[in-house]
């Protein structure tokens, strides 16, 4: 992402890491919303979704 974009620092609610959200993207947009609310870095977000299709499959 270019430096000149405006940004907020965020804590993982997964991780507990500390990841950007620019300006321009959808979270960045959820979290202007609403700042209190949970959000996960991208890689918590990609294993959480991998981890409900590995679930949703294995039911069927």
């Amino acid at each position: 992402m270019p430096h000149n974009k405006l940004f907020y620092e965020v804590i993982c609610m997964s991780c507990r890491q500390i990841f950007k959200v620019y300006e321009g993207t959808q979270i960045y947009k959820r979290f202007k919303e609403n700042r209190n609310g949970k959000y996960n870095c991208e890689q918590c977000s990609h294993n959480i979704r991998l981890e409900a299709i590995k679930n949703f499959f294995n039911k069927y």
